[in-house]
């Protein structure tokens, strides 16, 4: 009947259409503008076929359909508005043909069927799952609300709580819960899906009732007003940086007294408008700096040496952080430390790690007490010689860490990577002393190791490329994603995070509320303000990179006032680690700190700030902080310390916790438009070199380029 490239339709001698989703020479399948045109000839060649008495839908594939192509949404939204709805129109008018046919049609779904995969099931008159399936709309974490007739269909087959929670939230369905919920007509084990969806379509066929059941579809559906209101009362916050969900909401209400297709006029002018939002041209980009990311990682993969067992140099929280990561993931530790105290910390929070893992079920306790037994605390370097790689985790101090690695270097292969965790050393300072430093790598993990999803793995001059990627594997391998950068003072994300800082710290000297600013940036997106940031980092620490990474880029970054951060430590004030910083800390029932505003603060920070307290108005607080890091995310673009924008943006947003609304620092230069950064700067420029551009900005704003 139909032969192409996603899709094939075959007829049986029974009268049953199969169409079957197939995506040549790719493992899954994705509704992409290709797939969209074929379901239109293929939908039209049944139609065409005499003696087809109804259409079963089914994949080829281990998963039915993954959704749409998000690599498509980019082009998609350079385009005008009017041009959006149209394209939109004219694919929803696809989806609708076929489920228009004149013969009832069910969908056998296997594996995942989510955003336009659960949509095209939607056409069908019934749907039959696999029992470990999983369905759902999950556009709203792509800043979206489903686009193929989601929001029209989902509640004319369930019910408008159903459809409310489904697509507002995203959250993928299991097939019990698609079941309770109405979605889908029936479930079966996997090997008996196709049977079940055969059964049930001649069951349609001798009874005819698919077209009452489909004429009910076509018309409004009864909407729980109620259900609406405390929904839209629920997601007004988040809507101010992500406005899908609410907007998906008042999209169905606004539809439910009208016809399918007025419905689904409503929704391509909808879907067109949300295109618009901050909020989808940066998710979506995020989602294709991830996979661009993840395609890099695999090629570290294919050079790097396989890491068979693992050694960490220094216990504690850290260090047993590390060994449980590395351990959990199923590579073997050794943690050596030269004192019990702190092996017996190290093992005592790879234990609670573990324990939390069982206690929520996530683990059972004999695979617990597995993963406990591949870590072996050591004092001494025993089974060091048979390891692949070392990660060093002493203290933070160059002296140390210099005469660490040089004696483990002698107690190890002469191929096993050596890795610093480091947050701001010279990777070639430490390397100085080294036999092999070309076996020598930074490798820096972010706290709480077992949740932060960053590592940068820092190239030293002398780095061999066999040594990064090993060191980048492995990561992988602890379930973290990799970002090879190379060597400056701060490497990337302490790097750019520091202009920020000291945009921070500017606006304190100059006045500033420091609780104005962390409202300011908290409503920005961020999930704590800078101050709240230090508490919480610890202040000693922060003095500590402050001034590394300052002296390091001394040209812009120099601080050359008395700063709130020297004051706080003067007074011991360290943050939640001392019970007290710029905020107060006590602990609650659960033993986690509680913030509270100190009236002590504001008393000790009068002693740098010359001028006093003062107004300011939001967006100024905004811009003297976001610049200083747009422009220094900037330089390390420029100077190649990472290799493309994607790189720096997804560092920010995997080590910082960067605006998931706002993309990165580069993509939001991209939004704003590199112009208006650049006057914006200019208009700062007496506050130092802080805010000065480099010439490539503003040669790229001069010419209308962007970063993406």
């Amino acid at each position: 009947m139909f032969h192409g490239q996603s899709i094939r339709v075959e007829l049986r001698p029974t009268g049953i259409a199969e169409l079957c989703f197939d995506r040549q020479n790719e493992s899954i399948n994705k509704f992409d503008a290709r797939t969209v045109a074929e379901l239109k000839s293929a939908t039209d060649a049944i139609r065409g076929t005499p003696g087809v008495r109804g259409v079963l839908v089914t994949s080829a594939k281990e998963v039915f359909i993954v959704g749409a192509d998000i690599f498509e949404f980019i082009t998609m939204f350079a385009q005008p508005l009017a041009q959006i709805e149209a394209q939109i129109a004219r694919k929803n008018a696809v989806f609708t043909a076929f489920q228009d046919l004149n013969v009832p049609s069910v969908t056998a779904i296997n594996g995942l069927a989510l955003g336009g995969g659960f949509e095209m099931a939607l056409t069908c008159d019934a749907r039959v799952m696999s029992e470990s399936t999983q369905v759902g709309l999950p556009e709203v974490s792509l800043g979206l609300f489903p686009g193929f007739g989601g929001t029209v269909r989902l509640p004319r087959v369930t019910s408008s709580g159903v459809a409310i929670d489904w697509i507002s939230s995203g959250r993928p369905q299991n097939a019990q819960s698609a079941l309770a919920a109405g979605a889908v007509d029936a479930l079966a084990a996997p090997e008996a899906l196709r049977s079940a969806a055969e059964l049930l379509l001649e069951s349609l066929i001798a009874s005819g009732d698919w077209r009452a059941r489909r004429e009910v579809r076509r018309g409004p559906f009864s909407a729980d007003a109620m259900a609406f209101l405390k929904a839209k009362e629920a997601l007004a916050k988040g809507a101010l940086h992500q406005p899908a969900a609410l907007a998906a909401v008042e999209l169905m209400e606004a539809a439910a007294g009208l016809s399918r297709d007025e419905a689904l006029k409503l929704e391509s002018a909808a879907f067109a408008k949300i295109t618009r939002t901050q909020a989808a041209n940066s998710l979506v980009q995020i989602f294709i700096n991830d996979q661009a990311v993840k395609k890099k990682s695999k090629g570290y993969a294919k050079i790097a040496r396989k890491v068979k067992g693992a050694a960490v140099l220094g216990a504690g929280i850290m260090g047993g952080g590390i060994a449980y990561t590395s351990a959990v993931r199923g590579t073997p530790v050794v943690m050596k430390d030269i004192a019990q105290s702190a092996l017996d910390l190290g093992v005592s929070e790879a234990k609670k790690l573990l324990s939390k893992q069982v206690e929520s079920g996530r683990m059972k306790s004999d695979k617990a007490e597995a993963v406990l037994a591949d870590i072996r605390p050591t004092l001494d370097y025993s089974g060091f010689e048979s390891v692949d790689i070392v990660v060093e985790a002493v203290v933070e101090n160059m002296k140390v860490k210099k005469i660490v690695l040089t004696e483990v270097e002698k107690r190890v292969g002469p191929n096993t990577i050596i890795a610093s965790n480091t947050s701001s050393l010279s990777i070639s300072e430490m390397a100085g002393g080294l036999a092999r430093p070309e076996n020598f790598v930074g490798m820096h993990f972010f706290n709480p190791v077992p949740v932060m999803p960053l590592v940068e793995v820092i190239r030293g001059p002398n780095t061999s490329e066999l040594a990064a990627a090993t060191v980048a594997s492995y990561a992988t391998a602890m379930g973290k994603t990799p970002i090879v950068v190379k060597e400056c003072p701060g490497f990337l994300v302490n790097r750019i995070l520091t202009p920020y800082l000291i945009g921070f710290l500017r606006a304190l000297h100059d006045g500033a509320d420091y609780v104005a600013i962390d409202r300011v940036m908290e409503s920005f997106g961020w999930p704590m303000g800078p101050a709240y940031l230090q508490d919480v980092v610890g202040m000693d620490t922060l003095l500590h990179v402050l001034q590394v990474i300052s002296e390091g880029f001394a040209d812009r970054m120099k601080i050359t006032f008395a700063h709130a951060v020297e004051l706080m430590v003067q007074h011991k004030r360290l943050g939640q680690k001392s019970g007290a910083g710029f905020y107060r800390y006590e602990r609650d029932p659960k033993g986690k700190p509680r913030k509270e505003t100190d009236p002590q603060t504001a008393q000790l920070l009068a002693s740098v700030q010359p001028v006093g307290l003062r107004q300011f108005a939001d967006q100024e607080l905004l811009e003297r902080l976001m610049l200083p890091m747009i422009i220094e995310a900037v330089r390390c673009l420029e100077e190649g310390i990472a290799d493309s924008a994607a790189e720096v943006d997804m560092s920010l947003l995997l080590g910082l916790g960067f605006p998931r609304h706002v993309g990165g620092p580069l993509k939001y230069a991209d939004w704003l438009g590199l112009k208006n950064v650049v006057a914006r700067c200019e208009a700062y420029s007496s506050l130092g070199t802080l805010y000065s551009v480099t010439p490539g900005m503003r040669a790229a704003a001069l010419s209308g380029k962007t970063f993406y």
